[in-house]
């Protein structure tokens, strides 16, 4: 059985499924898929999404403002903090630092995800962090807001070894999306083969970052199984047995009985 640790379930495309999210997870248990776990990106779209997914107990939820989203609510920690007493909300995020796609004075952007991880420490739940082409900054502020009290996953890391080192010193695990799938991506692939047991999850970032042999096409949660198995491969070990101790470590990490 398999986890999708983080995907964008209100923004898949559906049309293959009648336009109807109920057929969707029947195909999803189908394909042995177990719990998804589904990834705030702003206020906004929330509480569609949140109602979207409330009679599935085996879909959770987080809470947060995407880092690149430059419009719409801004909360504060105490507004995360009210909201993620829902129970089927397990972490806070997506949240974190790009630099890749936003410029210029970024100080709102640093000082969000300060606001993220104050919430996700006083709620003692676990952050989701999206970081691109800001990896110092990424664990700078990691470190002086003291969020290994909160720990969480780096999420679709794209980093290399080192960076993955640094990470799971703060308390975080480390996911891995498609991309370590692509061909170029050696650096990634080379963290996923010395990445420790217990600390790694797999996702799709689904509709993003479709992975091979479906990259450049949207990505569903069923997707996954092709992370697994290429995790597989890298590390010389069975697909089994990655599916496993990637569902041990996303049921350790946000705390949920399964």
């Amino acid at each position: 059985m398999f986890i999708d640790s983080h995907c964008h379930l209100d923004r898949i495309d559906l049309k293959p499924y009648q336009d109807d999210f109920s057929c969707f997870m029947t195909e999803a248990a189908s394909c042995q898929i177990e719990h998804l776990l589904c990834i705030s990106i702003d206020m906004e779209s929330f509480p569609e999404m949140r109602q979207m997914v409330s009679n599935y107990d085996n879909i959770s939820l987080t809470v947060g403002v995407h880092p690149n989203v430059t419009d719409g609510h801004e909360p504060d920690s105490a507004e995360l903090i009210d909201i993620a007493q829902d129970p089927k909300i397990v972490g806070i995020g997506e949240t974190g630092l790009d630099y890749f796609r936003s410029e210029g004075d970024l100080a709102w952007q640093h000082e969000r995800f300060r606001v993220h991880i104050d919430a996700a420490k006083q709620l003692k739940k676990p952050l989701i962090i999206h970081t691109r082409a800001a990896k110092q900054d990424t664990l700078k502020i990691l470190a002086e807001e003291h969020a290994e009290e909160a720990g969480g996953v780096i999420h679709c890391f794209t980093e290399d070894w080192e960076f993955a080192k640094k990470a799971m010193d703060l308390n975080f695990y480390i996911s891995f999306s498609g991309i370590v799938t692509f061909k170029n991506a050696q650096e990634i692939k080379e963290a996923a083969k010395k990445i420790p047991s217990d600390r790694f999850l797999i996702e799709t970032d689904s509709p993003y970052l479709a992975p091979v042999p479906f990259r450049g096409k949207p990505n569903y949660p069923t997707y996954v199984k092709f992370v697994a198995e290429h995790l597989a491969e890298l590390r010389n070990t069975s697909i089994n047995e990655i599916a496993k101790q990637s569902r041990e470590n996303f049921y350790r990490l946000f705390q949920i009985q399964n």
